[in-house]
């Protein structure tokens, strides 16, 4: 399995033209809460695939992420938006440089697994740590919204093993509803499809899709969401 530490830290471009093949999750977060005005952090940024379908409508955008060189890349893209509401800030889940109830929305892209997998030292505390930062930083009435993988390359949800028990954690424990969607990748053509799966999901995928000549990429998503309680 190719090491997602190093590709977030030198190859940003290679990943955001591969998350660039997958459709915009602004409807499935709207279908939970508008996002007008509202104060909005995306925890994991990355290259900004949510920052940047949220920037237009929000009231304000802090973009965050471990990783800077993925940073400067959201914030070209915000750059180019002309929008002047918005910072970006490196920072890790467990330690959110905000202050208390500064936000309406917390959003988070396939990220919080790198700390909350059961593979991981310290799994649980780290999880718990992190959902105590979302809790700090939402106001009361706010929304947090997860998104994690389910399986790709998928068509029905087959998460990994190691998945599982962060998973349950955050319906159990934390509270959070859930469902599953689909995100498929759309590549251009075939040999795109394998350069960017095997670039960033390893050779067992890459082999499926240059042996199927595929296109397109199935990906099974995971949506969790929970309203924090109080507000109008």
């Amino acid at each position: 399995m190719p090491n997602h530490e190093a590709i977030y830290a030198n190859e940003a471009a290679q990943y955001d033209e591969l998350i660039a093949r997958q459709p915009s999750l602004l409807p499935v977060i709207e279908e939970l809460v508008s996002v007008r005005g509202l104060d909005i952090v995306d925890m994991g940024a990355g290259t900004g695939r949510l920052s940047a379908v949220l920037a237009p409508a929000a009231g304000s955008l802090v973009a965050m992420d471990a990783a800077e060189a993925m940073l400067r890349l959201t914030a070209e893209r915000l750059r180019e938006t002309g929008l002047d509401h918005w910072s970006v800030r490196v920072a890790d889940h467990r330690e959110l440089p905000l202050p208390d109830a500064s936000a309406d929305l917390v959003v988070s892209g396939w990220s919080v697994c790198y700390l909350a997998a059961a593979n991981v030292p310290q799994w649980e505390r780290n999880l718990e740590r992190v959902m105590g930062e979302v809790e700090r930083v939402l106001r009361p009435g706010g929304t947090a919204i997860l998104f994690e993988t389910m399986g790709t390359g998928c068509e029905t949800p087959s998460p990994p093993d190691f998945l599982l028990p962060y998973y349950r954690q955050l319906t159990e424990r934390y509270g959070f509803a859930h469902r599953w969607i689909r995100a498929d990748y759309e590549f251009d053509n075939a040999e795109q499809a394998e350069r960017l799966t095997r670039f960033f999901f390893g050779d067992e995928l890459g082999d499926r899709v240059a042996a199927g000549r595929l296109v397109r990429v199935p990906e099974c998503a995971g949506v969790w969401w929970r309203k924090r309680p109080g507000g109008g």
